[in-house]
């Protein structure tokens, strides 16, 4: 059995990733470690204080090993220090002046959030093994003795490959012989294959449907352009957020100062304020609890993970906090056309038989007849026919004639049914008052029916607009976003889908890299940027725009890359979405607020010796405490 033509249907077991394993050590670390810390706060009133301290130690260990390896390793990397090292500073400090409850909170506070980080940094960088899969391995060479499989590594340019019906096209090339419909949805995201001939340019990945294709190699393996998907997407995900810089940049500068500052408290009162030593350390010590950002750190994380969850109920999948911050502050939002704003499958829009009374008969042997093809505009005109609970008749000598249509006798009679060129061009494009021309100007595939050559009916098709779409629209419209439309379709049907959904603009013929190249256009003119999509050819723009939102039916690629995925595929959840994000992001800020108004308050309090330790520790905790119950109001 050929690889070429397997690979994409076999499902392989893999054995979980390192950055998988690390997500799972650090979750049960920290939860290890929240039990211990209950069990010796249970011990510290029943059983011996070596045997509480012990714990304690255990927890220490057990939750703060991860972040303290991981604080000490960036430090000598980047040659910086960072809020890792403050928060076991902060946690050892308390612990050493008789306090080991406070400093196991702060351990284990900490080691959550950083499974957690890890979670979300394993969801938005996985392995994009799915979109490999597409890839054929091996190309059917042509050569002076015969046909050889080769691996597609191998190939030059000017190899010719043959390409059978039913396999991927493993390199980008251009056909010298043969003719055949293609499925291209992998590179443009278009249901609706297309029919190509000699000269014609074709894909790697893409579908060879119905025909036997000779194709020249145009290519090399690593520049084709499915390569090049995969290398945009991965470049875009490596591009740092200007929020994830800033912060960055915030924690060194916060560390360094409090550390500098507990540093001095260790010797500088007692020379300049005449404190005793105790005193000092004891002082100093205080200020090292009271300045670590707990409270800041809870300001953020239970507001998301309560915003999250609230998400998930309502069916949006967020990846990151800094996705929902995101979301309140879009200006403009770039829409896929196909599976997104449209169901992703044609359907029959309109049938004129030539008279009324030869509706069913014609439909009836039309469906027959197509229902010996596998073409999706064949499929779709036989679901419509079993719809008006039609006959399927026997018919005989079907023939599949490559990007034209199909032929089948009836009764003795010739019927055809596909193109104008195919069924008599001239009697089509006049048939029924030039209703085909209108059809088409709506964005509407046509297909003639021929009975012995004379035209008696057409059909329209077009992949219908999903119901829910245009009320999406009309919600991001009140809320002063701009919408556009990225599609690789025409423009005609491009502008008709547009106008239908009530989109202020829309792009058509859009490829991977344009589309990944609108929407760096976008972020010029906008403060942040959306995308919605949902196939392979939007991943690359998925993963530049600052928000990339993917329907939840969507390929594995573009569910991987995306930031936000809408689960049940309801569009009008973005607007949810957006009032999620919003009370997020108003909540956060009360924290925010709050958290630093009582760290220098405690601050202050220390300085004028006013403070004491428990003081100290009811006012942290309790402030902390205080954020997290704010946050879990999103949760209602």
């Amino acid at each position: 059995m050929n690889q070429s033509r397997t690979l994409s249907s076999i499902k392989w077991w893999k054995l979980p990733s390192v950055s998988t394993l690390k997500e799972h050590a650090e979750l049960m670390a920290a939860i290890s470690s929240g039990f211990l810390i209950l069990i010796a706060w249970y011990a510290e009133n029943h059983w011996a204080s070596s045997v509480y301290v012990s714990l304690y130690v255990t927890a220490f260990l057990i939750g703060g090993f991860a972040k303290a390896k991981e604080g000490l390793e960036e430090t000598v990397k980047e040659k910086s220090l960072n809020v890792e090292l403050l928060m076991i500073l902060a946690a050892i400090g308390s612990a050493s002046i008789g306090y080991w409850t406070e400093g196991a909170i702060l351990i284990f506070i900490f080691a959550l959030s950083g499974a957690l980080e890890t979670y979300t940094m394993n969801k938005s960088h996985k392995e994009i093994s799915s979109l490999m899969s597409l890839q054929p391995e091996e190309a059917f060479l042509i050569t002076n003795a015969g046909y050889e499989w080769v691996p597609v590594k191998t190939l030059q340019i000017g190899d010719q490959i043959l390409i059978k019906p039913g396999e991927r096209v493993p390199a980008d090339g251009r056909i010298v012989k043969g003719s055949s419909t293609l499925n291209e949805s992998a590179i443009t995201g278009e249901s609706l294959p297309v029919n190509k001939s000699e000269t014609g340019d074709v894909f790697a990945g893409t579908m060879n449907i119905d025909g036997s294709l000779v194709v020249s190699v145009t290519k090399p393996a690593n520049e084709t352009l499915f390569q090049k998907i995969i290398a945009m997407v991965q470049n875009a995900q490596s591009e740092k957020s200007p929020s994830q810089l800033f912060i960055e940049r915030f924690e060194s500068t916060y560390v360094k100062i409090v550390l500098a500052v507990v540093g001095l408290m260790l010797f500088l009162p007692h020379f300049l304020f005449g404190w005793t030593w105790m005193e000092t350390i004891y002082r100093a010590m205080i200020l090292l609890v009271v300045a670590s950002p707990c409270a800041l750190v809870a300001s953020i994380m239970p507001a998301t993970l309560s915003a999250i969850s609230k998400g998930a109920r309502q069916g949006i999948l967020f990846k990151g906090g800094v996705h929902l911050e995101h979301l309140s502050h879009l200006k403009a939002i770039a829409f896929d056309k196909t599976g997104t704003l449209t169901r992703g499958e044609p359907e029959v829009t309109d049938f004129l038989p030539l008279e009324s009374g030869m509706k069913h008969s014609i439909l009836s042997v039309v469906s027959s007849i197509e229902n010996e093809s596998n073409h999706p505009l064949a499929q779709a005109i036989v679901s419509y026919a079993k719809k008006n609970d039609c006959s399927f008749p026997s018919v005989e000598n079907v023939k599949d004639h490559s990007g034209m249509g199909v032929s089948g006798q009836y009764d003795n009679e010739e019927w055809k049914v596909g193109k104008a060129d195919f069924v008599g061009k001239e009697a089509a494009t006049s048939y029924k008052d030039n209703h085909a021309e209108v059809l088409a100007s709506e964005g509407k595939t046509v297909i003639f029916v021929a009975k012995n050559e004379r035209i008696v009916g057409l059909f329209a098709l077009k992949d219908t607009v999903r119901n829910e779409a245009k009320a999406a629209i009309s919600t991001l419209r009140a809320y002063g976003i701009y919408t556009i439309m990225l599609t690789g379709d025409n423009d005609r049907t491009a502008k008709a889908i547009a106008e239908e959904v009530g989109m202020d603009n829309y792009i058509a013929e859009c490829m991977p890299d344009q589309k990944l190249q609108e929407i760096k256009t976008l972020k010029d003119h906008f403060s942040h940027v959306a995308m919605i999509g949902d196939g392979i050819n939007d991943a690359p723009a998925l993963a530049e725009a600052d928000v990339g939102v993917a329907m939840g039916e969507g390929t594995d690629v573009a569910l991987e890359t995306a930031d936000v995925v809408l689960m049940k595929n309801d569009l009008p959840k973005i607007g949810e979405a957006i009032q999620v994000s919003q009370k997020m992001n108003k909540i956060i800020k009360q924290n925010i607020i709050f958290s630093i108004t009582v760290i220098m308050l405690l601050i202050v309090s220390n300085f004028l010796q006013v403070l004491d330790l428990p003081l100290g520790i009811i006012g942290h905790e309790g402030s902390t405490i205080l954020v997290i119950l704010n946050g879990l109001r999103l949760l209602k």
